[in-house]
């Protein structure tokens, strides 16, 4: 499966942005994705993870209460929902697909990245 982010922006401290992540080729029901994101010189870090079916999803701390993510399987798609945004939100994000059972949050559980897309939140 081959995934592609966009959605990225400038946006202002307590703005709202919704990310989309889409599926070019292969199955795309049969992975779980994850969203993820790289700030400048640092590591690639865990935002958010939904299952197969979209009935399962899991968020890292930062993020929890102010991002969703959803997935809508008949468009290939799914979505990061970010609300509430903050400066520290400022970021490359990206969407990847695993076929490992249970939560993964380690990008090496994780292939098929597309390209990022940035987000900046300005104060």
């Amino acid at each position: 499966v081959q995934l592609q982010a966009s959605g990225g922006g400038l946006v202002q401290a307590g703005d709202s942005l919704r990310l989309s992540c889409t599926a070019s080729a292969g199955t795309f029901r049969n992975y779980h994705v994850g969203w993820f994101r790289q700030a400048p010189g640092k590591e690639r870090e865990f935002v958010a993870r939904i299952s197969r079916s979209g009935g399962g999803t899991y968020y890292s701390d930062s993020v929890k209460g102010r991002f969703t993510c959803s997935r809508d399987n008949a468009k290939s798609t799914v979505y990061l929902q970010m609300n509430n945004l903050k400066p520290e939100d400022t970021a490359v994000y990206y969407c990847a697909a695993s076929s490992v059972v249970g939560i993964q949050t380690d990008p090496a559980a994780f292939g098929s990245w597309g390209q990022g897309t940035l987000v900046t939140v300005s104060s």
